[in-house]
């Protein structure tokens, strides 16, 4: 049975006012953070983020490769967290789940036709289908935004919620690809069908395309979540995916996650950084804060 809601008339969905959203998003990177809330933000935002390979490259080899490196950080710093989870293509799904055993970290796939998304639906179906049959505990699904820019918003409400049907029990994270939408009153449409279609999470971006995520952007998506909530009492997940890839940065997200959404949505069930290079960053920033010392990137595996 689909998790969707009844679908609202998407032609009068919620305006958004530039100037107002840029100056608050702004506002976020001002903030003073001390110490000891800086060192666990990292920490935080470390346990938030899902490794990611998506190239037609990729091997059973690097996959594992990955896989150990979500499971094993910096093995010499105590107490640190893992990731939230490592994000593969399909056919490397049960690689990724084997290699993970019993670690606790999601093994997420792409499906219907990532990045692009220009397949038919039954060929996104059984993109999805596969991937949860080799064990995927999450999917991460792409908008038709050909459908999207001409105005054929049940079509893409309809195929959303037959994907997330086909999901069962896996959660699914829509992918906006907010760099190919182009206003953030699109933005904020596209969000609203996604989570009334039944999306678990949105997603801004494939990191295939520029631009991807940003500050301003996000918040739009993260208006959308607590408006959605005020309304149906449903809690939606948020991934800002692609362009973040250094500590300071994604401490500045946290704090507009908190201050938009609250304590509530500050753990990695309800939030995710897609930024794979981001985990190296915080592992430097958070050894610079226990020793004093910079270590060099070259103590951490590039993957």
């Amino acid at each position: 049975m689909t998790s969707k809601l009844s679908m609202p008339d998407f032609t009068s969905t919620a305006r958004v006012d530039q100037v107002g959203i840029e100056e608050r998003a702004s506002r976020f990177t001002k903030r003073s953070i001390k110490n000891e809330t800086k060192i666990n933000g990292l920490k935080l935002a470390l346990n938030m983020i899902d490794l990611t390979t998506l190239e037609g490259k990729d091997t059973e080899g690097k996959v594992k490769q990955l896989c150990y490196k979500a499971a094993h950080l910096h093995d010499n710093y105590p107490g640190l967290p893992t990731v939230a989870a490592v994000c593969v293509y399909p056919s490397m799904v049960a690689v990724a789940k084997k290699a993970l055993g019993n670690s606790g970290i999601k093994v997420a796939s792409v499906a219907t036709a990532f990045p692009a998304g220009q397949s038919t639906r039954d060929v996104k179906l059984r993109d999805t289908r596969y991937a949860i049959s080799q064990g995927a505990d999450e999917i991460d699904m792409v908008i038709s935004r050909g459908k999207f820019h001409q105005g054929e918003y049940d079509f893409v409400f309809d195929e959303i919620a037959a994907i997330k049907e086909a999901c069962g029990t896996a959660r699914l994270k829509v992918i906006l690809e907010t760099g190919e939408l182009g206003t953030y009153d699109k933005v904020r449409k596209a969000s609203d069908i996604a989570m009334y279609a039944g999306a678990d999470f949105i997603k801004t971006s494939t990191g295939k395309i520029s631009p991807a995520a940003t500050m301003p952007v996000t918040l739009v998506m993260l208006e959308a979540i607590r408006d959605f909530y005020y309304k149906t009492g449903k809690k939606i997940a948020m991934k800002p995916a692609g362009g973040i890839s250094k500590s300071k940065l994604a401490l500045h997200y946290l704090v507009m996650l908190n201050e938009v959404l609250g304590e509530g949505w500050m753990n990695n069930e309800w939030f995710r950084f897609g930024a794979s290079s981001l985990a190296n960053d915080i592992l430097m920033q958070l050894e610079k804060q226990r020793t004093g010392v910079y270590q060099s990137a070259d103590y951490f595996s590039i993957d």
